[in-house]
């Protein structure tokens, strides 16, 4: 029998491991490295096997086997960095002169800091390196006298593995398992899994009691695991006497997990055969990112992307974990690292910080900052244990194993509409926590765990907006709220959201057009006044582009004070889930207290890196300048033409003409082609597509009468009107054969009101009388090669990427938000305007060289011509020259300029507003 636990066994690996980091020497080191490796196992070498054992070797050769136990191993031992496939085809040799009661199970090569175990009788092979052995000691088992399992090879868990659990899920689903019970036995499942393979368990005690103990048909396996998860709910003092051995193997856990009873599902074949398979992933080096993509593949899509689910790498975390309270801790310990009695404090400062996370989900935010935490306290850890003070590192190890690390899972707060994913939170923080632990051991050289289970991160299961925060955790003892709220747009909420909404920002002007996403920021913003709490959030990025910023804005800063400390510009927000969301966000760190330097993280494009900038102040639009907002403007802040809104025609499609029809309607009726004129959209003009309306405005009532086709869609239209919910439709009605809008001039320039966030420009361009503009377009009436080189330039570009709106990542230009607010070249000279034309017109001339490519080929960064790059490239640096002369490096520079101007011309003409606000009130004499 045994006479080590597998825990001392651990914690022996971990110090030997610790020992022997430096050993590199075959011939020195040889035989004091395995006589303490076998120590690790409670076994005297001595006893069981020999050094420098003498065999014959092929070809009558003499050799000496390095380490020699008759029947189970051999070793052939190599100085570091020798050739390992060599040392293993040397112990081969020794085999065909070794008797039959001789031969070992087991060959060992290593050089000291690889190990390489051979399985003869299964033919398997296990490579690990020193410090590793620790997690590996289970295959040594035969040394300590346990009983032989096998031990397969483990695929490292990832997406795969995640999405078998989904299966798992699916399939008993199907059985009519479902709801509360299906959730909290998947979390169940989970947490075994990983205990089976971090040493919670011993190695592989999950997969063996499922192989061993239950029918291959999976009838009786419900009926096992439930037995499994009662053993596991019940200290070992309490356990029946009589229990099996196979669930004496299992240790009490504790922590509520497996306290309630549920009904145990029906397996099959199948069903046995997929946990069977899970258990042969490498669950012990899971990912935080694996939560939520487990999460995420069991859950129906249209649900998920209802509930606003996104879950990210742990890059795109760790981009509010820095900022938000990495960054600064690190300095602070590098402040004090040398200085024992301010570590100290320090030390202790850690223990007092707790984090929310109000949208948590599976917990990916609060995992890693826990996990960060804690491998900050390792080196503060360190820091307090000189390498060279051997008697106080002594005493550390003791102080580790027992009240050393003060950060637990008990200072994590979580709030999640969704059970499921609140368990899955509450799980995956023990889990990280057992993880760290073994970091910790492998630091200090001694076995550290914290099973059973005593704490547990505070995960409510209830909707953030209805709850009080303060019922989680009090303002006061809160240090950071953190996390990715819902990316749900406006249009996709369900009626549920939309009230909770309704009901936050009641009296807020304009909220009605607001994202989601927004209800954090504002209840966030009530909570932590009179703080000094920091909050991070990813957001869709529509919170600071477009109508949204300023509704949602002046109500942070008029009412709640509130102050960006940090913010990531737009970059694309990537997924390890499966059916993964692509979406371009935001970061937005802010608190109700102001800071001396801000951190802006600005990217040359989405899918960049980024590049960090010290900045005096961060406004909505993250960007370096004061606290203002762009609103929506009826009129031009500058001297130039009003643009106008394309004709909507409100007519159920009946005035509207594709080709076939138009040729269809002519053919009946030749006198119609007198009202029949171009149509052009935003698709049209793109995509150099062809579609037609009848416009009808002026013609004769005897003139329409002569045509009854067109009479038709007339009559058609009447209806569609009179039926219409809408009252400005209805009313439309009484003049059925016009659009809604007539408004027709000489000459256009043509604004499409969405184009794809891929193109460097929005191609801008003219059209002719003839055409009629829709309402998926803005023009400009008769405008001027002037005005033309300025908007499609990259100085409007930069400002329409900045303030307009979006639909997904695509651009939405809008009249009353970009074009009315943008700062055109103020008092630019007649030679800056003449040279502005010249460049504009070079650009169209360009455009015209490639009479067969659409705009939507022309302005493709893929398909794009050189000799159309380089015609905008001149214009762009003559529009640059009428702001300023020093050239303009990057983006964020021109939209810094702009803001400036934008400040500049605005201010005058508030104060004017102003003015004549107070005359108006002033009383009469």
């Amino acid at each position: 029998m045994p006479i080590i636990s597998w825990n001392d066994i651990r914690s022996n690996a971990v110090e030997f491991s610790q020992e022997y980091k430096d050993a590199t020497r075959e011939n020195a080191e040889t035989q004091s490295f395995y006589n303490d490796f076998f120590k690790v196992f409670g076994v005297t070498r001595r006893r069981v096997a020999s050094y420098e054992a003498p065999v014959k070797k092929l070809g009558a050769k003499h050799g000496r086997i390095d380490l020699f136990w008759k029947r189970t191993l051999l070793v052939e031992q190599k100085s570091a960095g020798k050739d390992l496939e060599v040392a293993y085809t040397q112990a081969l040799d020794y085999f065909p002169n070794l008797t039959e009661e001789e031969l070992p199970r087991y060959i060992l090569v290593c050089d000291f800091q690889n190990f390489e175990l051979y399985d003869l009788d299964t033919d398997t092979v296990h490579k690990f390196k020193l410090e590793e052995l620790h997690t590996k000691v289970e295959l040594f088992g035969f040394i300590a006298g346990y009983q032989k399992r096998e031990f397969k090879d483990q695929d490292p868990v990832n997406i795969k593995a995640s999405e078998l659990m989904g299966k798992l899920h699916d399939m008993l689903k199907a059985t009519g398992y479902s709801g509360h019970d299906l959730e909290q036995y998947l979390v169940r499942l989970l947490f075994c899994l990983f205990a089976d393979d971090t040493g919670i368990f011993d190695k592989d005690t999950l997969s063996f009691y499922i192989e061993e103990q239950t029918r291959e048909d999976g009838s009786d396996l419900g009926m096992h695991l439930n037995s499994l998860f009662a053993t596991l709910n019940k200290p070992y003092e309490t356990r029946q006497t009589n229990l099996s051995e196979a669930l004496k193997a299992f240790p009490y856990i504790n922590g509520n997990l497996f306290a309630e009873r549920l009904e145990p599902p029906a397996f099959d074949r199948a069903m046995r055969e997929t946990l069977i398979t899970a258990c042969y992933f490498d669950w012990g080096s899971i990912s935080p990112a694996i939560f939520g993509s487990l999460f995420q593949s069991v859950m129906d899509k249209d649900k998920r992307r209802g509930m606003g689910a996104h879950y990210t790498t742990e890059k795109n975390i760790m981009k509010i974990l820095k900022p938000l309270f990495l960054d600064a801790l690190y300095a602070e310990f590098e402040s004090v690292r040398y200085e024992s009695k301010k570590l100290q404090n320090f030390h202790k400062k850690l223990e007092t910080l707790t984090f929310l996370d109000p949208a948590c989900g599976c917990g990916n935010f609060l995992i890693l900052a826990y996990r960060e935490l804690r491998l900050l306290e390792i080196e503060v850890l360190k820091a307090l244990n000189p390498d060279n003070d051997k008697a106080l590192e002594k005493q550390l190890k003791l102080d580790v194993s027992q009240f050393s690390s003060r950060i637990n899972v008990d200072a994590f707060y979580g709030i999640e509409i969704e059970e499921f994913p609140a368990r899955i939170a509450e799980v995956a923080m023990w889990l990280i926590d057992h993880q760290m632990n073994l970091r910790l051991s492998e630091a200090f050289g001694q076995y550290y765990a914290r099973i059973p289970l005593k704490k547990s991160a505070h995960i409510h299961n209830a909707n953030a907006l209805k709850l009080d925060w303060n019922t989680v955790i009090s303002k006061e003892q809160l240090s950071y709220i953190l996390g990715n709220p819902p990316f749900v747009g406006k249009h996709l909420m369900s009626l549920e959201q939309g009230k909770e909404i309704d009901i936050l920002f009641h009296g807020v002007n304009g909220a009605g057009v607001l994202d989601y996403v927004t209800a954090w920021y504002l209840k966030a913003a009530q909570y932590i006044q009179d703080s000094r709490i920091v909050c991070g959030f990813v957001s869709t990025n529509s919170i600071s582009q477009g109508e949204q910023t300023a509704i949602l804005w002046q109500e942070l800063f008029n009412r709640y004070h509130i102050k960006i400390h940090f913010a990531h510009r737009t970059f694309a927000w990537s997924s390890e889930a499966k059916g993964k969301a692509a979406v371009y966000c935001v970061i937005v760190g802010f608190a109700v207290y102001d800071i001396d330097t801000k951190l802006l993280y600005d990217y040359d494009t989405p899918k960049s890196e980024a590049h960090e900038l010290k900045v005096k102040n961060i406004n909505p639009y993250l960007i370096e300048g004061d606290d203002f907002v762009i609103d929506k403007r009826r009129s031009p802040i500058c001297n130039i033409p009003s643009m106008l809104y394309g004709n909507k025609p409100v007519d159920g499609g009946n005035l509207i003409l594709s080709d076939a029809e138009k040729e269809e309607l002519l053919s009946k009726e030749p006198l119609a082609l007198k009202w029949i004129r171009p149509f052009i959209t935003a698709e049209e003009f793109i995509n150099g597509k062809t579609r037609w309306c009848l416009w009808l405005v002026g013609i004769q009532p005897n003139e329409l009468h002569q045509l009854p086709e067109v009479m038709k869609r007339v009559k058609l239209v009447k209806e569609t009107r009179s039926n219409s919910v809408d009252e400005g439709a209805r009313k439309l009605a009484s003049r059925p054969a016009e659009f809604r809008d007539t408004k027709v001039f000489k000459k256009y320039m043509i604004f499409p009101l969405h184009s794809s966030e891929i193109r460097q420009y929005i191609p801008f361009g003219y059209i002719d009388f003839d055409c009629i503009v829709g309402n998926s377009c803005s023009f400009i009436p008769n405008p001027d090669l002037f005005q033309f080189g300025v908007l499609t330039s990259q100085m409007h570009m930069a400002w329409m990427r900045t303030v307009c709106g979006r639909i997904k990542s695509d651009y939405r230009y809008s009249n009353t938000i970009v074009y009315n607010n943008f700062p055109f070249p103020q008092n630019p000279t007649p030679e800056q305007v003449k040279d502005i034309e010249k460049k504009a017109q070079a650009v169209l001339d360009t455009r015209a060289l490639f009479p067969t490519s659409t705009l939507a080929d022309l302005y493709d960064p893929l398909t794009m011509p050189p000799a159309l790059v380089k015609a905008h490239r001149v214009l762009d640096k003559a529009v640059d020259t009428a702001y300023r002369k020093p050239p303009f490096d990057t983006e964020l520079q021109r939209v810094e300029y702009l803001f400036n101007m934008y400040k500049t011309i605005t201010e005058p003409l508030l104060t004017a507003i102003a003015e004549s606000n107070k005359k108006k009130r002033q009383p009469k004499n």
